[in-house]
């Protein structure tokens, strides 16, 4: 399954084409692809709806991005392996691993989004500013093998559940006003 979230914090199931694909699909296609969906002049909506297969597409014929090198940092909770970023060019790559239990602050990405779960389970819990203050919208718990995209402006906060690590495959556009939410000091900054 498949859901996207929008910049009201509403989550919901996204619905993609299904592909028929054959021959190897690698990194440097799939980054040329989605350089491609990004040329045209759409919603950002839209480029996830086109994008998000192509992920599924890597991930099941790329196995070694399933098996990422670094593990999470014990102090911090998590770690961060980026596979891709050049700079002048508004995509990252990355393959994102959290100790079980660990809590993300609550943050939006200031661009698009997609995390795919590879393994372990993840809590997303979603918000929207209105009146300057944070108001909570909902839920939505990862398994491996679902997928979430996020519009420019979504808040969530992450938590890692279960016993085991959990890895994720991050892809992310172009970022601009990212922030952090501070909760209990009502205020947010640069992120």
């Amino acid at each position: 399954m498949d859901f996207i979230v929008d910049n009201l914090g509403c989550c919901s199931s996204l619905l993609t084409q299904s592909f028929i694909f054959d021959g190897r699909y690698r990194l440097y296609r799939f980054l040329t692809d989605v350089e491609d969906i990004l040329q045209k002049d759409q919603p950002d909506r839209d480029h996830l709806i086109e994008i998000s297969p192509l992920v599924r597409r890597l991930l099941e014929d790329c196995l070694w991005l399933q098996v990422p090198d670094t593990q999470p940092d014990r102090d911090l909770g998590w770690g961060v392996q980026t596979i891709y970023d050049e700079p002048f060019f508004d995509l990252t790559v990355q393959l994102v691993t959290w100790l079980p239990g660990t809590k993300s602050t609550i943050h939006n990405h200031g661009g698009w989004g997609i995390v795919a779960l590879l393994d372990g389970m993840e809590r997303n819990q979603f918000w929207y500013e209105k009146n300057d203050r944070l108001v909570s919208t909902g839920e939505q718990i990862l398994k491996p093998g679902e997928m979430i995209c996020f519009l420019p402006q979504a808040v969530h906060q992450i938590e890692a559940l279960g016993e085991q690590p959990t890895i994720s495959f991050n892809l992310y556009g172009k970022s601009t006003d990212r922030f952090e939410y501070d909760l209990q000091n009502n205020n947010k900054r640069p992120y």
